[in-house]
């Protein structure tokens, strides 16, 4: 019998977390702040996922978008969502329940994001209980992260797990390009801030539409 996966990576927004509106409004202050017009929550939803900087630059007009500009934005950004970031955020349907089996089962698990790493850790602290999750890391300056798959090999060489034993859950092109470039297997998720058809084409091998379904994956491969 070949063996289980041994761990799993979770992306953070869009897939264990719906932080859509805090994170808007966390744009919207900050591009009200600099004379930008505001943008809708749902225009948010396939901007999301590369990191703040990155964030910040698609939401601007095209005609004012320069690094420069993205980067005061993303600043100021930062500092009102570290002072809100769980206004409106909440754990999507099943996630809870679907950690809850994989700690029984003694399943490693991850959260790894481009949210920076105090935002990460404040939203994982204040919906999840104290050592949920085996690590969870956000965007540090200086390291890896997505689609960089030096960023999951760190974390699976701490944990003591192999790519090929890991599962990497995500909502996004950029998780699954960090799921195939790093050799995990790449699971995403219908119920994030991407469409199905833009996570296959990144190279998703299953999609799934509950949290639950993800344990089938955990008996034979």
């Amino acid at each position: 019998m070949k063996p289980k996966y041994t761990g799993v990576i979770f992306d953070l927004d869009g897939t264990l977390v719906d932080t859509l509106e805090d994170i808007a409004a966390s744009m919207n202050h900050a591009m009200k702040t600099r004379g930008f017009p505001a943008l809708a929550a749902e225009a948010y939803r396939d901007k999301v996922g590369w990191g703040i900087k990155r964030l910040a630059y698609l939401a601007l007009p095209e005609e004012a978008r320069s690094e420069e500009i993205a980067a005061e934005l993303a600043a100021c950004a930062s500092a009102y969502y570290a002072e809100h970031p769980l206004v409106k955020s909440k754990v999507y349907p099943g996630i809870a329940e679907l950690i809850a089996a994989l700690v029984r089962k003694k399943v490693k698990t991850v959260v790894l994001t481009n949210k920076p790493d105090p935002a990460a850790q404040r939203v994982i602290a204040g919906l999840f209980a104290p050592g949920t999750f085996s690590i969870v890391q956000g965007e540090i300056i200086g390291k890896p992260r997505k689609p960089d798959p030096a960023c999951v090999w760190d974390l699976l060489i701490e944990l003591d797990i192999t790519p090929a034993n890991a599962i990497f859950v995500g909502d996004s092109q950029v998780d699954m390009e960090t799921a195939v470039s790093s050799g995990c297997f790449p699971l995403g998720v219908s119920w994030g801030y991407r469409s199905v058809k833009t996570i296959e084409s990144a190279g998703a091998r299953r999609i799934i539409d509950k949290p639950e379904e993800l344990l089938e994956l955990l008996e034979n491969r």
